[in-house]
């Protein structure tokens, strides 16, 4: 399934201040796929800025409208009904979506299903919302840290010791997260220490220094000069490089970053460390230059680097198989964005590879049974739902998006006693998902 096209479509309806069909997009790309990080973070932007754009409302009612679900995502979550729980947070961050503790419950929740993109995405934006508020600072630091995305990870850590430089869940992460990072640049498995990386005194304390919980702006650009000054007087070193790449993310300079960790990856060529770091860059990069493309009224400019955005992501994820073929996560990565491309063939190879793997098997399989189906394979399509809905306990978010696309392939076959049966399941524990009480009508 292309979801490229419905992303855009929604991004679009942001910029033009259509926020109500924005969300609503956001919202049947969810349903789809609930683990879409880009979806769930765009919903929390449209939710804002169609708030701020009413200049608040009248917060008492929305206080109001809002506690039932909100009462009810708290029980659903003690139950353990994850999924059922983000739906109603979902609902009740419709009226408030600034509120900082719905949104924290909201990411917990998601981490809780196992959607850690869309646990990300929340974060993420709990950390705009509320940059003073270490706890969903480090929240948003373990899900980069889960995802692979290590540098992103550090950078929350010390924005949170920012916050409390007392705390020591993020000082032992951040501990934690520069020591392996700096184990993993030189590709030994034999080394034991980071300090055995460091071949001088003066790059020891250098290191130390860059790796500090927080360091004010002027101390981050006297590191750099240090750095760059030994640049200059050493032979080329790809860890040097990687440092340097690192102060610039954390100068909040990604285009001087890029250009230190191309300069690294041309050097370690088989690196995965570098090579994730130099893509990671490059996203933000273009996404950048998006905004600002947006921002200034260049709705051709802001397409085409969209389009290049999109083609770029597709071309990160092959180059990130290729280092590591064995990793099925990236091989799920890489057919969803295929399916998103409009290349089903293309995904399918790659998510058939990714099934084997039980930590991404479900995924895969309702992806793959998307894929099918757009190509008309409704019996191939139709096996991959039964087998995702296999080991399910009960009828979730998850079981009834499958029970759904089985309701419609059934449907399209000319089977309306086997599309009702699908569709009854989903109507006797939730009659407003989605049409299916128009549907239900039908086979009255």
């Amino acid at each position: 399934m292309d979801f490229s096209k419905q992303l855009q479509k929604a991004d679009e309806a942001v910029r033009r201040r259509n926020f109500d069909f924005a969300i609503e997009l956001y919202r049947q790309l969810l349903d789809i796929e609930p683990d879409q990080g880009e979806a769930r973070g765009g919903l929390r932007q449209a939710l804002k800025k169609r708030q701020d754009a009413k200049k608040g409302g009248n917060r008492f009612l929305s206080a109001i409208g809002g506690a039932a679900p909100l009462a009810m995502a708290k029980t659903l979550r003690k139950a353990g009904k994850h999924e059922a729980a983000v739906k109603a947070l979902e609902s009740y961050l419709a009226v408030s979506p600034l509120d900082e503790d719905g949104n924290l419950l909201l990411g917990q929740s998601l981490e809780d299903a196992g959607f850690y993109r869309s646990a990300r995405a929340v974060y993420e934006f709990l950390a705009e919302i509320a940059p003073g508020r270490a706890e969903g600072l480090k929240r948003a630091g373990a899900m980069a840290t889960r995802l692979g995305d290590h540098a992103k990870a550090l950078e929350y850590y010390e924005r949170a010791l920012q916050a409390d430089p007392r705390d020591q869940e993020a000082i032992k992460a951040r501990k934690d997260l520069s020591a392996e990072h700096a184990l993993s640049q030189t590709g030994s498995e034999r080394v034991q220490h980071s300090r055995d990386q460091i071949k001088d005194k003066e790059g020891a304390r250098t290191l130390e220094r860059a790796q500090r919980m927080h360091l004010s702006e002027g101390e981050l650009r006297e590191e750099l000069g240090k750095l760059e000054a030994r640049y200059q007087a050493e032979p080329p070193s790809p860890e040097l490089m990687v440092q340097m790449a690192e102060l610039n993310v954390r100068l909040e300079d990604p285009e001087a970053a890029l250009d230190w960790a191309e300069r690294a990856l041309s050097y370690r060529k088989e690196s995965f460390e570098i090579a994730s770091l130099a893509g990671d860059l490059r996203l933000k990069v273009l996404k950048k230059k998006i905004a600002r493309a947006g921002k200034e009224g260049d709705e051709a400019g802001a397409e085409a680097l969209e389009a290049e955005l999109r083609t770029f992501e597709i071309e990160e994820a092959r180059r990130r198989v290729a280092l590591r073929p064995g990793d099925a996560s990236l091989r799920l990565a890489l057919g969803r964005r295929l399916a998103r491309a409009g290349d089903p063939d293309g995904a399918i190879s790659e998510l058939q590879k990714a099934v084997a793997d039980p930590r991404s098997k479900r995924e895969a399989q309702t992806l793959l049974a998307q894929c099918f189906r757009e190509k008309g394979y409704f019996d191939l399509a139709r096996r991959e739902y039964e087998q995702a809905l296999e080991g399910i306990q009960g009828v979730d978010d998850r079981a009834k998006e499958i029970l759904y696309n089985l309701g419609a392939i059934a449907e399209s076959e000319n089977k309306p006693a086997e599309a009702r049966a699908f569709y009854a399941r989903i109507f006797q524990v939730d009659i407003s998902y989605r049409d299916v009480a128009a549907r239900m009508e039908r086979f009255r």
